[in-house]
């Protein structure tokens, strides 16, 4: 009994000294870190003692880590001490985080424009970043200097955003700035002005980690840490992805008909439909894919018929991707439970599924929708499934079922920042 309480009294310390914000290391941190943490000027809280740090084990850390209810915690939290940072890296996924992702609200929005697809200005391209659960609290970040200054937005992945034109790709970190330059694509193979998706199939610093840039014929891949790349033709004709999600080490792919197919890198490229069983209830209008632990679930934002009025109306719908029939099936939930989906208007951004968002301030069985909006007070919206979805949202929502106006063009999202993926650490 003496040792259960001794265990007890250690974690109730090591959550103590979680939840305080102490200062970040230097090696660690930036100041723009220390911004978001919202502890610049703080330097007078002590340390904590090293061999606190040393008596934890790692398991009990993970049990520490589970109970983050904001990256604020996650900050105080690595900022600690270099065992605390370690202990991160080693934390199974980051879906089994509980606090919510951060909102990037870019300067500029996308909108019609006459001339045609035109390539983002990167010296005009700058973001806030907030938290939903501190939202006195935000960052302001913008690309680096001496980068190429016309890119197309492709998409944003493990916290970076990604940048590509011509034979030129760029990856920006959302949280301090700092780019990664791939190798040119051969020139023949120009990317030019043509909207695509690109996605990391893993963190920069996981071994085989790849950059992915999705065209409507072929897809381009680089491992991460090589000097050329790989051209893969897709087996897709004229329809055009739409959305690629990871699930379960699998790389998944919606093209515009919302027909999923699989795609394998190794031991060769290959790409297959999954074949699912037709069903004319599950017949999607505007669908997200979002990995949400063990199920793969399809958001539809549904067209709803008032019975008194005859008006239309939308609402959101849930639906889990059966795997264990052959052929598998959509089937429907009639609620999300204890969970929450972060989803924004462009669906080459990820979308996220965060679990008990009452412990942060959040709602259970909400969809929380990153607004196309210039409104600094609501930049995101959150829509009960089921429910009716306001008219303000629906009109950006319609118009937007694929990609925003200026497919080239940042739009606000959801993202977790690289350093949730161990990857500064």
């Amino acid at each position: 009994m003496a040792g259960i309480r001794s265990r007890r009294r250690r974690r109730d310390r090591a959550l103590r000294l979680a939840a305080e914000p102490s200062p970040p290391e230097p090696a660690t941190l930036s100041s723009r870190e220390v911004a978001v943490l919202g502890t610049s000027g703080s330097t007078s809280s002590p340390s904590p003692e090293p061999h606190v740090c040393a008596d934890l084990l790692d398991t009990l850390l993970h049990e520490i880590i589970a109970l983050f209810n904001s990256f604020h915690d996650f900050l105080a939290f690595i900022g600690t001490c270099r065992s605390w940072r370690i202990a991160v890296s080693s934390f199974p996924s980051i879906y089994t985080f509980n606090f919510p992702p951060l909102h990037l609200k870019p300067n500029l929005y996308a909108r019609p424009h006459s001339a045609g697809i035109k390539p983002v200005l990167l010296s005009d391209c700058k973001w806030k970043l907030s938290d939903p659960t501190q939202k006195n609290v935000s960052l302001c970040c913008s690309v680096p200097q001496n980068t190429p200054n016309q890119m197309n937005y492709l998409g944003c992945s493990y916290g970076y955003l990604i940048f590509s034109y011509e034979e030129h790709c760029l990856l920006v970190d959302v949280h301090n700035g700092t780019k990664v330059k791939p190798p040119k694509i051969p020139s023949n193979n120009r990317l030019g002005y043509f909207c695509g998706i690109g996605i990391l199939t893993g963190p920069l610093t996981s071994p085989n980690s790849r950059l992915l840039l999705c065209l409507r014929t072929s897809m381009f891949e680089w491992q991460v840490g090589t000097n050329s790349w790989s051209e893969h033709p897709l087996a897709l004709k004229e329809e055009r992805i739409r959305q690629i999600v990871l699930f379960k080490g699998v790389i998944f792919v919606m093209d515009v008909n919302v027909r999923l197919h699989t795609i394998r890198l190794s031991p060769e490229f290959s790409m297959q439909k999954v074949k699912i069983a037709p069903d004319p209830k599950s017949f999607f209008i505007s669908p997200w894919l979002v990995a949400s632990g063990d199920m793969l679930l399809m958001l539809d934002l549904c067209i709803g018929c008032d019975e008194l009025d005859r008006s239309c109306y939308r609402f959101f719908e849930v639906f889990h991707l059966d795997f264990s029939v052959e052929p598998a099936k959509w089937v429907k939930k009639e609620k999300l439970e204890n969970q929450a989906l972060f989803v924004s208007l462009d669906r080459r951004n990820p979308a996220f599924s965060c679990m008990s968002p009452e412990r942060w301030g959040g709602k259970s069985n909400c969809v929380y929708v990153a607004k196309l909006s210039d409104d600094p007070d609501e930049t995101w919206t959150a829509v009960e499934v089921g429910q009716r979805v306001r008219k303000d949202v629906v009109h950006s929502l319609y118009y937007g079922v694929a990609i925003p106006f200026g497919c080239s063009h940042l739009a606000s999202l959801w993202l977790y920042p690289n350093l949730v993926y161990g990857t500064s650490l």
